[in-house]
């Protein structure tokens, strides 16, 4: 048995279904740890540093914003539900604490849908903990239940130990898992998702406008929440939609809210025009190839593939991009349908291959004693080995 790679030309298809692509860096960020996603279909357009956990900085509301829209949607809360501000709310959160605040005040109440936009627009602590105290009884309690949740969501990457991004060495995730939590948000809860758009909201007679820069600044920019502290840098977890495409991006570590600005705006474009995720393959389709068959019935085998396939890249690389099929052949037979029997490999200038499985499109029964021997003796003639 020997490796088989047949490479062959392609011409794109098909249709769209979620494969996620690891493609190197091409595009060139000062952020410490960044990634674009395609929207529709979870795929990795551009990743830096972004599996490694981080400080996430009030990025890390958008859980907090999760946790309140689940219990929404269950029930156990209402838009309309009055909270009361604790002592420790409004202490750790408040204006007292020195970090973004709603201004609420020490034991009054505030309904639910003013609270999430302090969370979303202000970026308040205090109505993050309002909301905390509310579904799990303390602060510490929900920070467990987000990690749990964010965990059950297969976001392993995260570690929360306050509903605020407050500073904490056990307070953690991934820039690659932010942007799947965004993702989430905006596929799953479309009916609060405006909220995020909104530019400014006044409680108490305090008017407080909405950090994220892109909003009014690109065009098809709605979202989502930025990130500050002095330890981890300015950061952004944003997303746009145009001509039907959404991008999310998520970049962290920026020196100065200026910088951050700057690269939101740059990384965006990029996202939206610099990068694109090519559908080679719907899922069960064939390609163009057959594998080899030794002793069969069939002296070959149809090949398919499972999931559909895809692959993000650059737009300038898929140019150069080839398509193979590689399998240790000649297959023995017998051979089921289904049977994985090789793999196909995804090529681009600059970027790793890309492996997809192949199994076969069809059963390929092994010869009889008589047919065996004979292939047998014309395998040898031909000195095969």
């Amino acid at each position: 048995m020997r490796a088989i790679t047949s490479t062959f030309a392609f011409i794109a298809a098909l249709v769209l279904a979620p494969v996620l692509a690891h493609a190197q860096d091409h595009y060139e960020t000062e952020a410490t740890h960044a990634v674009i996603m395609d929207f529709e279909t979870g795929q990795v357009l551009f990743a830096k540093d972004a599996e490694t956990p981080m400080a996430p900085s009030s990025m890390s509301k958008m859980m907090t914003v999760l946790m309140v829209l689940e219990a929404i949607d269950a029930g156990t809360l209402s838009m309309d539900d009055e909270l009361p501000v604790s002592e420790y709310a409004w202490r750790t959160g408040g204006a007292a604490s020195g970090s973004s605040t709603m201004f609420l005040e020490l034991h009054s109440r505030a309904r639910v849908d003013d609270l999430l936009r302090g969370v979303i627009i202000q970026s308040g602590g205090d109505a993050c903990i309002v909301l905390a105290e509310a579904l799990s009884g303390s602060e510490a309690a929900f920070a467990d239940a987000m990690t749990a949740r964010a965990h059950e969501l297969g976001l392993m990457s995260a570690q929360f130990a306050n509903s605020t991004g407050w500073p904490d060495p056990d307070h953690n995730i991934s820039a690659l898992d932010l942007a799947r939590l965004a993702r989430i948000l905006i596929r799953d809860h479309p009916e609060y998702y405006g909220i995020w758009a909104e530019r400014e909201f006044t409680y108490n007679g305090i008017r407080q406008y909405n950090r994220n820069p892109l909003l009014g600044n690109f065009a098809g920019a709605d979202g989502l929440k930025t990130g500050h502290t002095e330890a981890a840098g300015y950061g952004l977890a944003a997303t746009a939609e145009r001509d039907g495409q959404r991008r999310i991006i998520v970049f962290n570590g920026m020196d100065s809210n200026r910088a951050r600005t700057s690269e939101a705006e740059r990384m965006m474009r990029a996202a939206m025009s610099d990068f694109a995720v090519y559908d080679l393959f719907d899922a069960g389709a064939a390609v163009d190839e057959r594998a080899t068959v030794f002793m069969g019935e069939a002296d070959t085998v149809g090949l398919q593939v499972g999931d559909a396939v895809q692959v993000a890249l650059q737009r300038r690389a898929r140019r150069n991009m080839t398509v193979s099929v590689v399998y240790d052949g000649p297959l023995m037979a017998p051979i089921a349908a289904g049977q994985e029997i090789g793999h196909l490999v995804v090529e681009a200038p600059g970027y790793d291959p890309q492996n997809f499985p192949l199994f076969a499109a069809e059963d390929v029964e092994r010869k009889g004693m008589f047919g065996r021997i004979g292939a047998a003796l014309a395998h040898m003639i031909r000195g095969g080995n």
